[in-house]
């Protein structure tokens, strides 16, 4: 090869980088991961040890496991307010009917599941065929999840859980958490419905433009209906991991889980209109969240500074995606 020709392919692999770095929708987090990384891997020499990865992993893991229901009805267009109050209405429900009931545990963790799966498909209803705007239809559900669970705990949280739960919440493997399995294996699956199914084609479809998708055959009252089922089950596994961690129902968790999840998908590249993002742009931007939270932790921040710098972050975030694409 001649000397010419290799200067050619040196230029031609620099201009597809360059086009990468400026169309992909995982260019600007990885860019974000990566600085923040340095940057507070130079205000704390504790930042980058194997223990504190892991730490960091195992604290983002529920809010992780939110963003990745939010994705998907973010990418249709919607919004979903009610995941925090959902996810501790889940465990909540799952705690009182191991303690209270006597139930067996696998009894109490399926319970979880049909409650956030089936709270998500009634806000999916009447998103879909009540026509009704879903920030509207999921502050509404927030509201009502949060006051049941509160009726169903007394406003109390039930603890007395089996031993073995903890072991979703604070268990290994090897030395890697189970949250974090959890939560890795749930973006796997995230990525092959989204990536590799008609059904993530169609969500896409419904965020870029839903007349098209409508008028192309895309059944969207049903993808809409599916995508916040898909909030609900998400919201679910989040509890119980969190039940887990914590050994009790917690009818007062999750408050303000539903802003980290959308912060997560928003630092993660996708369009808060819908249509566009990755959902490994979100697992980036809930790993970006929780080393925020860490380092600012480490570098002794105060904790209401802590909300100002990562608020500002965000809007940054948000600026900046819309300038480049």
């Amino acid at each position: 090869m001649s000397h010419d020709s290799t200067i050619d392919a040196k230029g031609r692999r620099r201009r597809a980088a360059l086009d990468w770095l400026f169309h992909s929708p995982l260019a600007l987090p990885l860019v974000g991961l990566i600085v923040v990384s340095v940057l507070m891997s130079f205000a704390s020499d504790n930042f980058f040890t194997v223990n504190n990865i892991l730490n960091v992993l195992r604290q983002v893991s529920v809010v992780g496991i939110l963003a990745v229901g939010m994705t998907f009805v973010i990418l249709t267009g919607g919004i979903d307010l009610s995941v925090g109050a959902v996810m501790a209405l889940s465990g909540t429900v799952a705690a009182g009917l191991m303690v209270n009931m006597g139930l067996p545990g696998g009894v109490g963790l399926a319970a979880a599941l049909l409650v956030g799966t089936g709270l998500g498909l009634i806000s999916g209803a009447l998103v879909a065929w009540g026509r009704m705007p879903a920030i509207i239809v999921t502050l509404a559900m927030m509201g009502i999840a949060r006051g049941l669970g509160l009726i169903y705990s007394g406003g109390y949280p039930i603890s007395g859980l089996p031993g073995w739960v903890s072991w979703f919440g604070v268990g290994r493997i090897g030395i890697i958490p189970v949250p974090v399995i959890i939560m890795v294996t749930v973006y796997a699956l995230a990525w092959v419905l989204l990536e590799r199914t008609a059904f993530g084609r169609h969500v896409y479809s419904l965020g870029g433009n839903e007349t098209a998708a409508r008028l192309s055959g895309v059944r969207t009252r049903w993808i809409k209906l599916a995508v916040f089922g898909i909030s609900g089950l998400t919201a679910s596994l989040a509890a119980i991991v969190l039940t887990g961690r914590l050994m009790s129902g917690q009818p007062n968790a999750g408050v303000g889980f539903e802003l980290d999840a959308i912060a997560a998908v928003v630092l993660g590249g996708t369009a808060i209109a819908g249509g566009r993002g990755l959902i490994l742009g979100t697992l980036i931007g809930a790993v970006l969240l929780g080393i925020l939270n860490n380092g600012l932790n480490l570098m002794g921040i105060n904790p209401y500074m802590q909300d100002v710098i990562k608020g500002l972050i965000i809007l940054l975030a948000i600026y900046i995606g819309r300038e480049w694409r």
